[in-house]
């Protein structure tokens, strides 16, 4: 199938988008710079440059795509210096992200995913207050909403992710890498709490699966291992050869891990286990998370 991979020059986008390539599949993804880093094998893809936000993917430039893999969606770090922080996550996420699968759905597109995030259906209880959450939903909503006979849009929706992309550089899993060996002067501490974290090659697979044979309309809420902050860490430090080295899980912030980055608050956990049936339809390895630390810090170390 010829795919389109909207964000792939990203870390979650990118691993996608290689993924499907191995598989066979005529890959593009686009990014909003100039190309993709020349560092990756991404650089070997197909590239369509633009912005969602701005409007840039017209019906005209997605046609001649049979699939197309989002993966998007704004998040804080995508909030640009000066902007009002609710108002911008509702025009990326409530806004131009439908828009975006309306006009694929015009141009001829058949499948979509929308990579989404996982709370609102692991932890619906934060959605009132979290602005954030909230665009997430609607994101995850107004993308499926734009499904008709011939175009099928489906959700992936994923929790905490762990992984890297070949020569790709990653502003959380460096300085974890840094960490874990020494070389930060930051004690081996976690804040209480944790999540369900799922690896990149089990996401990955979770959408080739969605494109495939997922259901029109579905959101699939993945993930695989749930694990206390303290044991995550663990595994870096594991990673890089200093198991002698305790994690221990203290009420603090880690800078490394900001209360901010924790929407269900310090001390609370996300912890669910994936529909079963869901599970094997999307045939997506489990208990990966530690393979997936140690291919960070085989890159970053």
């Amino acid at each position: 199938m010829k795919v389109l991979v909207i964000g792939g020059t990203g870390a979650l986008g990118g691993h996608a988008a290689l993924h499907l390539a191995a598989k066979g599949h005529d890959v593009t993804i686009t990014g909003r710079g100039t190309g993709a880093n020349p560092a990756t094998p991404l650089a070997k893809l197909g590239y369509l440059q633009g912005d969602f936000v701005s409007g840039d993917f017209t019906t005209e430039r997605l046609r001649g795509f049979d699939w197309v893999v989002f993966a998007a969606g704004n998040d804080p770090r995508h909030v640009p210096q000066g902007e009002d922080f609710g108002a911008w996550l509702h025009k990326a996420n409530h806004v131009a992200l439908p828009a975006f699968f309306a006009a694929a759905r015009e141009a001829g597109v058949k499948r979509a995913v929308q990579l989404g995030s996982f709370y609102a259906q692991a932890a619906p209880e934060l959605v009132a207050d979290n602005v954030y959450i909230q665009s997430r939903q609607a994101a995850c909503e107004g993308a499926r909403a734009q499904g008709r006979p011939g175009f099928d849009v489906i959700s992936v929706n994923a929790p905490f992710m762990v992984g890297t992309v070949p020569g790709l550089p990653s502003a959380i899993f460096e300085p974890y890498t840094q960490w874990a060996k020494g070389l930060i002067p930051i004690p081996p501490y976690a804040p209480t709490g944790g999540t369900n974290f799922m690896s990149f090659e089990s996401l990955s697979e979770a959408i080739e699966a969605a494109l495939e044979r997922g259901k029109p309309g579905a959101a699939y809420l993945v993930g695989d291992e749930n694990l206390s902050f303290a044991q995550y860490f663990q595994l870096f430090f594991d990673a890089v050869g200093r198991s002698d080295v305790k994690v221990e899980a203290l009420d603090q912030e880690l800078p490394l891990l900001p209360d901010a980055a924790i929407p269900q608050g310090r001390g609370n956990f996300i912890s669910y286990e994936p529909d079963a049936g869901e599970t094997a339809m999307l045939g997506y390895r489990r208990h990966d998370i530690a393979n997936a630390v140690r291919t960070i810090v085989a890159q970053f170390g």
